[in-house]
């Protein structure tokens, strides 16, 4: 009964988003209060069937209903239950309602908190995130049903892929799909925006806390995604230039173009026609990360669906809803003037170059993505694209962006001081030199390119702490008219230091695990040792346990610093494993890590051979755990920025008709 109620909550969640598609735009265009206003009660209620839909299979997978063919094909009885609930998004048909319940989830909110939104404006802002919502809806219902029944129903499930039942996997697609669909938001203000004719610093402050929460969930999601695939897959590797894994990437680096274009429509008026066009683009981008996972054109471990017809119908669904609004932006786009002229050399300025960067870096991350599979369908045969393509196009690219990043926001509003900025940081530029030498010199003297990246890092962290200083004439008034004026800063200025200088330590990670990771492969047979970078690892026995699904092999290394004395403590002890899974029939590799604030110690588990010994892969990965931290620091920066009280508050409220106009700063 209760999967039924699920079903027929999506069905009328299908006939909602239908009159929130429609009635609200009729109201806009007419002026007709009672039809715009009919919009909030329409998202809302959309939401709570959606809502209700997801609880019903929710509940489904946690009482093992295996009369419901998705739970009896994701699930089994003897899974824990965490990955009984991450089993709901686990699969093709749970993940596209989690997908749609996120999409309500934000039309929901901005129907109750957007009291301050002119009615016309929020009404086809609903109204086009009623026409995402009913496209996906029709897709779900029609060919991607997740209630539909079995009889007889099977005694158990089949089980979840081994590889998702991970507590990385449970919660990296909820915060995908956040950063994903949030852009959605922003695509229906622009074409809001492009059916009204009108794009204002008003408009760009209401889109603005959108796209930033966006960005943030997607920050975190992109990174637990990384984070799974570097400790689950056993490779010693955090990125691999996936397609699937590129498909997030790209709506990230246009959103983080989108997001600071709205800066400068918001701040001088410019850039109006641009920024309307990344909102569409990184949605665009979202979607066709959608289609990628679930068209079968792919192969990856992240894919959902190999379904061709599947495919088909989302490929269609991807040309309606950004054609439309391509077609749409073709007609209005001439007429967005921008009012705010600038220099070159200006804040906006490095905000044009920051989004010139960004879009052709995704452009390229886009071509070596989508090009294999365009020269297969034209008959050109079957190539792949890897890691020398993205690391030749890609990383020349970040250089001048992280160039930019410290200076940028150290110049002023339309006209800046190129030379009153380098003179500023010629700190940084100092720290970033000397950490160039003391990596030259700590490790290769050859290995120039790693040594840029290090002082690229420390170039853009130092920078962001000399403006903070700068802003708050540290050295230079008295300590407590410091303290003052940092505690008057605003928090959007916060969020943006904390999120460059992030940044800056993800650069480090990034370039320190690339280039001077030590890895060794060798048969160790237990009672002997190998050593790796500064460690001394000794495999004590190889023993079979059992978890609650699943069967392991599972090694015991016993860690010791290089040189020390067998008397000593140990480090630490390793347990990675073999697991194999029965009811599934597939094996996975649990890496043990060991950690420290500089570098991971990573012990996977091989075969055994035929004379006692185990396969042993161990590698030494400087600075690798600085990635993780920094895009959570990331994340915590957009945090900081969206807590701004000019966030919160919004945009004025236009005055309605009748009375008069009132400016507002």
């Amino acid at each position: 009964m209760i999967p039924e109620l699920g079903h027929y909550a999506l069905a009328l969640a299908l006939l909602v988003a239908a009159f929130q598609s429609l009635v609200p735009l009729i109201g806009a265009a007419r002026g007709d209060g009672a039809l715009m206003a009919s919009a909030a009660p329409a998202a809302q209620s959309q939401f709570i069937l959606v809502a209700a839909s997801f609880a019903a299979l929710t509940y489904a997978y946690v009482t093992s209903d295996f009369t419901v063919a998705n739970v009896a094909a994701n699930s089994h009885s003897a899974k824990p239950l965490l990955y009984k609930v991450s089993g709901v998004w686990g699969n093709h048909e749970g993940s596209l309602l989690l997908w749609v319940l996120i999409l309500t989830l934000f039309g929901a909110a901005v129907a109750t908190f957007g009291a301050n939104l002119p009615p016309a404006l929020k009404a086809r802002v609903l109204a086009v995130q009623g026409m995402i919502g009913l496209g996906f809806l029709a897709f779900m219902l029609f060919t991607s049903n997740p209630f539909l029944r079995l009889d007889p129903a099977p005694p158990d499930g089949r089980g979840l892929n081994p590889l998702l039942q991970d507590p990385g996997l449970a919660f990296h697609p909820p915060f995908l799909y956040l950063g994903y669909v949030g852009f959605s938001m922003a695509f229906s203000f622009a074409v809001a925006a492009l059916i009204e004719g009108r794009v204002d610093a008003a408009w760009a402050r209401w889109v603005r806390p959108w796209t930033l929460a966006a960005w943030g969930f997607l920050t975190v999601g992109i990174a637990l995604g990384s984070w799974w695939a570097y400790y689950e897959l056993g490779w010693g590797g955090f990125w691999f230039w996936d397609p699937v894994e590129n498909a997030s990437f790209m709506p990230w680096l246009v959103g983080t173009a989108l997001l600071h274009s709205a800066v400068v429509v918001e701040k001088r008026d410019a850039l109006k026609s641009w920024t309307i066009l990344l909102a569409i683009l990184t949605f665009g981008l979202s979607l066709l990360g959608t289609f990628l996972v679930r068209s079968g054109v792919l192969t990856s471990v992240h894919t959902f669906a190999t379904d061709p017809e599947r495919g088909i119908f989302i490929l269609l669904l991807l040309i309606v809803a950004i054609g439309g609004p391509l077609l749409l932006y073709a007609m209005r786009a001439p007429a967005l003037k921008g009012g705010g002229f600038f220099k070159p050399i200006s804040r906006e300025g490095a905000m044009v170059l920051n989004n010139l960067l960004l879009t052709v870096a995704a452009a390229t991350v886009f071509l070596g993505t989508l090009y294999p599979l365009f020269l297969d369908i034209v008959g050109g045969g079957k190539i792949s694209v890897g890691a020398p393509y993205f690391n030749s196009t890609f990383v020349p690219l970040m250089i001048p962006l992280l160039i930019a990043v410290a200076a940028g926001p150290a110049l002023a509003w339309k006209r800046g001081d190129l030379a009153g900025v380098l003179t500023r940081l010629k700190l940084a530029f100092a720290a970033a030199a000397l950490a160039v030498l003391i990596a030259l010199w700590r490790n290769d003297w050859r290995d120039a390119v790693a040594a840029l990246g290090i002082g690229l890092g420390i170039w853009v962290i130092a920078g962001s702490l000399l403006e903070w200083t700068s802003r708050i004439q540290l050295f230079r008034v008295p300590v407590g008219d410091s303290l003052r004026r940092a505690l008057g800063l605003p928090r959007s200025f916060y969020g943006m230091s904390i999120a460059h200088a992030a940044l800056g330590i993800v650069v480090l990670g990034i370039t320190a695990s690339a280039a001077w990771q030590t890895e060794v492969i060798q048969v160790v047979r237990p009672g002997t040792s190998i050593q790796v970078a500064r460690y001394t690892l000794n495999l004590r026995d190889v023993r079979e346990i059992r978890g609650p699904n699943y069967v392991a092999q599972q090694a015991r290394i016993v860690v010791h610093e290089a040189g020390a004395a067998s008397t000593a403590a140990p480090v630490t002890v390793l347990l990675p494993e073999k697991r194999r899974y029965p009811v599934e029939g597939n094996n996975t590799t649990e890496a043990a890590i060991y950690t420290t604030f500089f570098a991971d110690l990573y012990v996977v588990l091989g075969d055994p051979d035929e004379k006692g010994g185990w396969v042993i892969r161990a590698y030494h990965n400087p600075l690798v755990p600085w990635i993780w931290g920094g895009a959570i620091l990331m994340f915590f920066g957009g945090l900081v920025s969206l807590s701004d009280r000019r966030h919160r508050v919004g945009a004025p409220r236009r005055s309605v008709a009748g009375e008069p106009e009132i400016a507002a700063a």
